[in-house]
């Protein structure tokens, strides 16, 4: 989070328009918190109900997933 918060609510501001701004915000961090609960929600019932393992490989999962979707949207002439 640490690496892209900045980044995230830089284009809210630069995108929502000027009498919409507090209420993109708003949005914003009520989007971000609750993907945060449910990731958490998510981690700790792997956690309880399987075993630690089970979470990290949880993780590594979707960000293979977020990786691949990601390489299929790319542009066709990015470098």
């Amino acid at each position: 989070m640490g690496a892209t918060q900045g980044l995230l609510t830089t284009v809210v501001a630069a995108t929502a328009p000027q009498d919409l701004r507090g209420t993109a915000f708003g949005v914003f961090n009520l989007v971000t918190g609750g993907a945060l609960l449910f990731a958490s929600v998510l981690a700790g019932f792997l956690w309880t109900a399987f075993r630690p393992a089970v979470t990290f490989l949880a993780g590594a999962a979707f960000s293979t997933v977020a990786l691949i979707g990601l390489l299929a949207r790319r542009p066709e002439n990015a470098p």
